[in-house]
């Protein structure tokens, strides 16, 4: 999959670091006012999190959304489609996204994603903690935040070391997906949307999918159907437009090649598909704000 950089063309762009691509830190309470709720579907490059002091936000993850709160972090890997859907009025807190390099230089980052869960593609992105851990918590993000304040360029190995600190801390309230896995349906279901995830450019067929999870297609329709009261085939759909609109809004590839990538050979049927889905034509999504 090609590398797909998140379009930022908000005015505030210009108050950021040189090196925001590759650490950035700001209080959520100084920018949410500037952005427009929902956000469209995207993708970044970068890991990010937000963490809440006050108020309430709903964001997703692939095809899973969540509602947090006061005291949570919610992080979310590099290269995972994400839409940030709301976040209320009293809102406070941090929003911080960093290179991958930035956090495992001299480390090797394979023990990294292991050891902080929520980091990964399929992990559960909610860490809520204690009042006492929040005051330490707040200590580091503060630490993270006047080391990219510096009129100079951040020392990016402090920045690393808070990281690192700043997940540590948070590491003992990490919780099992908070989804019921009391079944084999439900597990099936679960590494089905992760699938879809990893593989949506490359496969598009429901056969495809159950080859990879070593099931039938019935079986697979069956488990998805208990799990979520949707089709394994409505699924799908929903994770070939999650796709459509990052490629509309984030590349400037023609409608044509758009509909290609998500399997629609065909213009008219991805149109179709498209305004079924959203109520709009492709150009449409792509011209709005």
């Amino acid at each position: 999959m090609g590398q797909l950089h998140f379009e930022e063309h908000l005015a505030w762009q210009s108050l950021f670091a040189p090196t925001h691509h590759y650490f950035h830190i700001n209080r959520l309470e100084d920018y949410k006012d500037m952005m427009r709720f929902p956000l469209p579907p995207h993708r970044k490059v970068v890991y990010d999190f937000v963490f809440l002091t006050q108020g309430e936000s709903v964001r997703s993850k692939g095809l899973d959304s969540f509602s947090f709160s006061a005291n949570t972090f919610f992080f979310l890997p590099a290269y995972q489609i994400t839409s940030h859907k709301s976040m209320s009025a009293d809102a406070r807190g941090f929003y911080c996204h960093f290179d991958l390099d930035l956090l495992t230089k001299n480390i090797h980052h394979k023990e990294i994603l292991q050891d902080f869960s929520f980091l990964q593609f399929i992990g559960n992105p909610l860490v809520s903690v204690d009042e006492t851990t929040r005051e330490t918590i707040l200590f580091l993000l503060q630490r993270l935040e006047k080391e990219y304040q510096k009129p100079e360029k951040p020392d990016f190995r402090l920045a690393q070391l808070y990281l690192l600190a700043l997940m540590t801390e948070i590491k003992p309230f990490v919780v099992a997906d908070k989804k019921v896995r009391i079944n084999a349906a439900s597990q099936i279901t679960e590494r089905y949307k992760s699938a879809l995830e990893q593989f949506i450019y490359q496969k598009q067929k429901i056969t495809d999918f159950a080859e990879i999870l070593a099931v039938t297609p019935n079986h697979l329709n069956k488990c998805v159907k208990a799990t979520t009261g949707k089709s394994a085939h409505e699924l799908l759909d929903d994770m070939l437009l999650l796709e459509a609109k990052v490629l509309l809004k984030q590349t400037t590839l023609p409608i044509a090649d758009v509909a290609l990538r998500i399997g629609k050979s065909e213009l008219s049927d991805f149109g179709r598909f498209f305004k079924q889905k959203t109520g709009f034509t492709p150009s449409e999504y792509r011209k709005m704000d």
